[in-house]
């Protein structure tokens, strides 16, 4: 049997969070956020549907609650400390966009894309109120894809540098960069 070591319960979801880390943008009625979000997940192919844990108390969650839509933007290597500001800081006491820049208009959805991240999922929640309120965790689906052919081509990801892989979010401003593929 292989050795193993107890991992503390409060911390067992380190074992499972290696997902890559969103920025997860909103907007409605003239006001925009971004905010990180380490815990999130695709859910179904056709139609393609994602989870995303987005806490109660964040103007990120008033945004999408009112507006119904949200774009989960997958920040690179080279934008972690950015993705730590957007994720500690509030968006009611900041306007993190001077800090992020925005790209082009999302296609689908009125939250817009966050310039220079790797890919884009333009997101419509669909309403589910019980585990909004009970666990903050919201189901959307998937209505339209973006990636930046750089590092992602024919349903691939293929990271030519460093600076452009996926990041992971672990704890406490720590972060991992995605490896490199490998077949069997």
């Amino acid at each position: 049997m292989n050795a193993r070591v107890a991992v503390p319960l409060p911390k067992a979801y380190r074992l499972l969070n290696h997902g890559p880390t969103v920025l997860v943008s909103s907007a409605h009625a003239g006001r925009r956020n971004v905010m990180a979000a380490a815990w999130n997940m695709a859910l179904d192919f056709d139609p393609p549907k994602v989870a995303v844990v987005i806490d109660k108390s964040t103007l990120t969650r008033e945004l999408v609650e009112a507006s119904g839509e949200f774009v989960l933007n997958v920040p690179s290597r080279q934008q972690a400390a950015l993705t730590l500001a957007v994720g500690t800081q509030s968006g009611r006491e900041i306007d993190k966009f001077a800090k992020v820049g925005v790209g082009e208009t999302a296609s689908m959805v009125g939250a817009p894309l966050i310039e220079g991240c790797l890919g884009w999922l333009e997101c419509r929640v669909i309403v589910e109120p019980h585990i909004q309120q009970t666990y903050d965790l919201f189901l959307a689906e998937v209505v339209a894809a973006w990636a930046d052919p750089a590092v992602f081509s024919n349903g691939r990801w293929h990271f030519p540098d460093a600076q452009q892989r996926s990041i992971h979010y672990q704890a406490g401003g720590s972060f991992f960069a995605t490896g490199d593929a490998f077949e069997v």
